[in-house]
Formats: structure tokens, C-alpha cells, sequence
């Protein structure tokens, strides 16, 4: 990229500030800037936020809560006996009884009731 299509940062009057700050206090403070490439401080930023990710992915939750066995089967066991009720109805039977579980988890522990071919 060419040097006239970058364009220049926008700096804050705390960055103004700073600027002014340095330049009275530390009379050599260009030599510093001389150290360090800005390709080089980008890549060292890309670096720490993989890292940053990493680390989250490894440490954090990871997903939905999982699912007990028996609430699985629960589940399954009220979609079979009472085939009328959908989703809304068995969800809210299970927030009465205290579980706190979502309407689409519901859902995807559901019996599929088979629907009898139509007869045309």
C-alpha cells in the first residue's frame, strides 16, 4: 500500500496530551520511535489477541449447558404419552417442575410422531 492511500490515525486530545508530556519531559523521545517497526508492534498485537482467544476458547464454557439423561428421557416420556402437546406445552411443564431448560432443547429431544400416510 502506498504511503499517500494509508490514512493517518485519529488522535484524541489525551494523545495530544501525552505527546506534549513526552516531548517536554523527554528531550530524546524520537530515537524510541526508531526501535520499533509499526508492522512489528501490529504483529505483536495480533499475536497477544490470538493468544487472548486461545486461551478463552480452552478455559471458558463452551456451548449450552449439557442436558441430564433423565431429563432427556422425561422429555421424550411426556412427547410419547401426551402426543397432543407440543413444544410450548412440554416446555412449560418443565419450567413448573423447576428445570430450567430451553423451548428449542425441548424440541430436539422430542419424539417424532410419525403422521399416517394420506389417503388420496
Amino acid at each position: 500500500m502506498s504511503r499517500s492511500a494509508r490514512k493517518r490515525p485519529k488522535l484524541t486530545p489525551a494523545d495530544r496530551v501525552l505527546w506534549v508530556f513526552l516531548s517536554r519531559v523527554w528531550g530524546d523521545w524520537r530515537s524510541a520511535l526508531d526501535i520499533v517497526k509499526p508492522a512489528t508492534a501490529l504483529a505483536w498485537h495480533r499475536k497477544g489477541f490470538r493468544l487472548f482467544w486461545t486461551w478463552k476458547i480452552r478455559h471458558g464454557r463452551v456451548g449450552q449447558p449439557a442436558i441430564s439423561c433423565e431429563v432427556r428421557n422425561l422429555i421424550r416420556r411426556m412427547s410419547r404419552e401426551n402426543p397432543l402437546w407440543g413444544t410450548p406445552h412440554i416446555h412449560g411443564e418443565l419450567l413448573k417442575l423447576g428445570l430450567e431448560i430451553s423451548e428449542t432443547s425441548v424440541a430436539k429431544y422430542m419424539v417424532r410422531h410419525r403422521k399416517p400416510p394420506s389417503q388420496t
